[in-house]
């Protein structure tokens, strides 16, 4: 490969933001498709809301091991940066709880738009939710 596509590789993954949306990207996919997949399999026994919870668990773990290791590269205590993550995804959780139910019942929407709708807020709130909260002062850098 030659010097100068390593070198803007080198840059490129040097940059946390730049990390965070390639991240985000990925994480937006899975939990879009993970909680679509849910619904489509359960949404006969199970009420939407569980389902969400479920999801929940499943798409924060998966975020946070990718927030972890790629994007804030941190060191620090895996329970007290897994704990401090859900505090900072409380906000768009509970959002997303009061929404879902709003958006699906009275305004009649499609569960899956709904779920598309919110995700973008949930990204807008993570990022520095997450570089100031969940993995403040526990970075390489």
């Amino acid at each position: 490969m030659p010097i100068r596509i390593r070198v803007t590789l080198r840059r490129l993954s040097d940059s946390q933001p730049l990390r965070f949306l390639v991240t985000g990207g990925w994480n937006t996919a899975f939990s879009y498709i993970s909680l679509a997949l849910l619904y489509y399999f359960f949404s006969k026994r199970m009420h939407y809301m569980v389902i969400l919870v479920i999801g929940a668990v499943i798409n924060i773990t998966n975020a946070y091991i990718c927030h972890k290791f790629f994007v804030f590269r941190t060191k620090g205590n895996y329970v007290r940066e897994y704990l401090r993550y859900y505090v900072v995804y409380s906000v768009p959780m509970a959002l997303g709880f009061i929404a879902f139910p709003v958006c699906i019942e009275l305004f009649k929407m499609n569960f899956y738009v709904t779920q598309a709708l919110l995700t973008v807020i949930t990204v807008l709130i993570s990022y520095f939710g997450h570089k100031h909260i969940s993995f403040k002062g526990d970075s390489y850098r």
